[in-house]
């Protein structure tokens, strides 16, 4: 039987997450709903922070923990991306983008992948490595090529 099968490989049921993705803006901190579901969902989370490397992590974390923050609803709740706007948060992982200067109905913000480390449940993200536009007040984001 199994020559009949040799160079078949059997269709893998687990969907990879999406891309994890960092948005930055002036009031707050958005994980895209990949980076939730990369973490297992968590009700609390704690970001992390690399002077050094200009890099952020994110990880679970329990609601007692020093630090941790409110951020997912279990999964199949989540919809949609998680929000921090935990002003000293915001402050400390904006200060590794710059954002560019927005017309006067639209944000800046800058946007990064993560690395998603599913077995450790973490998710690195490396500034470096951001992109920046400006979006509309409200609705989805364009990024504007740079001029």
């Amino acid at each position: 039987m199994a020559s009949l099968l040799q160079g078949f490989e059997e269709v893998q049921l687990v969907k990879p997450a999406g891309k994890t993705v960092l948005t930055v803006t002036d009031g707050a901190i958005r994980f895209n709903k990949a980076t939730a579901e990369v973490l297992g969902y968590p009700a609390y989370a704690k970001v992390l922070i690399n002077e050094k490397t200009k890099q952020i992590a994110v990880t679970p974390a329990t609601a007692k923990a020093d630090n941790a923050v409110k951020f997912s609803k279990p999964e199949g709740k989540q919809t949609l991306s998680v929000s921090l706007k935990e002003a000293t948060l915001v402050d400390a992982v904006k200060a590794f983008f710059t954002l560019p200067e927005a017309p006067e109905d639209e944000v800046a913000y800058a946007s990064v992948n993560g690395a998603a480390y599913p077995e450790s449940k973490t998710v690195i993200f490396d500034a470096t490595t951001a992109t920046s536009g400006t979006m509309k007040r409200r609705g989805r984001k364009k990024a504007t090529p740079e001029a």
